[in-house]
């Protein structure tokens, strides 16, 4: 699916659907749409704790709740700024989830300077996500920060 298509069915979905609901779909929009998207996850923001929410993969993660500053996720939430890795081999922070996983970006769902939650993103391909990704993603999770 292009960016732009998703984007479109995104915002469509987002004007007529109710937030549980409209975060589920919204996952599955990403997983289903992007073939290098293996695993799509939104965490939400529980105090000190990131909670999982809705996801779409082939399996479910361990990693149900991480603290703030813990792993890739956690670092996304507490910097506000988004995490891109490209060889998740190579960086410290990764909490492994699934043996397949190469790649990894996590973007924060913000709202008036407020990490609400985030979306993260696993690829089975090593730097998978791109400067594309990046601005696609931003979007979406700006237009998520209504539905949280």
């Amino acid at each position: 699916m292009q960016y732009s298509t998703a984007e479109q069915k995104i915002k469509k979905l987002l004007l007529t659907q109710p937030a549980p609901t409209a975060l589920q779909k919204v996952v599955d929009i990403l997983f289903e749409g992007f073939e290098k998207y293996s695993w799509v996850g939104i965490y939400l923001v529980k105090g000190n704790m990131l909670v999982l929410g809705p996801w779409k993969g082939t399996q479910a993660t361990q990693h149900t709740k991480i603290p703030l500053g813990q792993g890739v996720c956690g670092a996304a939430a507490t910097s506000g700024r988004t995490e891109l890795v490209d060889d998740v081999l190579k960086d410290k922070r990764y909490l492994s989830c699934f043996l397949s996983t190469r790649s990894e970006i996590v973007v924060p769902i913000r709202k008036s300077g407020v990490v609400l939650g985030e979306i993260d993103i696993d690829s089975d391909r090593p730097a998978a996500f791109d400067t594309y990704d990046v601005r696609f993603l931003e979007k979406v999770a700006d237009m998520l920060r209504t539905h949280i």
